[in-house]
């Protein structure tokens, strides 16, 4: 049995709910993390509701579902607490100039922000273009 490493998120006391697609992976995330901290959820976030109470995402999408996944997470009535996202550096960098996708709709409820660039090397296999990591706080 692998060595359980206790996630940080789960070290500071968040419940954590992971959503793989790949069902191998799902599979090794179960067996990675067991116990009631950790949900892995088997499917496509896109096809999820979101909760209906406050919430927080930290994800690394995939890059062909970015732009579907930050309309969800930002549409009217989400109740999105903030998110940080790992994309695409130049998706990244539109959104958080307030060009992203029906920017009119969420800007008056999200502050978005260029957090930091990604080394390639963070990443096995390393993406085909350069990455970063994308915050959207929720505006008081």
């Amino acid at each position: 049995m692998p060595r359980t490493v206790i996630p940080p998120l789960v070290a500071a006391g968040a419940r954590v709910v992971a959503f793989e697609m790949h069902p191998g992976r799902a599979s090794e995330l179960r067996d990675r993390f067991p116990g009631r901290h950790v949900t892995v959820v088997q499917a496509d976030v896109r096809d999820l509701r979101l909760p209906r109470r406050p919430f927080r995402v930290v994800a690394n999408p995939p890059f062909t579902s970015t732009t579907a996944i930050l309309r969800r997470l930002l549409s009217p009535g989400s109740r999105l607490l903030s998110a940080d996202l790992v994309v695409p550096r130049h998706v990244a960098r539109r959104w958080a100039d307030g060009r992203g996708t029906a920017a009119h709709r969420w800007l008056a409820t999200f502050e978005p922000e260029f957090v930091t660039n990604l080394p390639r090397a963070a990443f096995c296999p390393a993406p085909p273009n350069p990455t970063a990591v994308l915050r959207f706080s929720r505006r008081n």
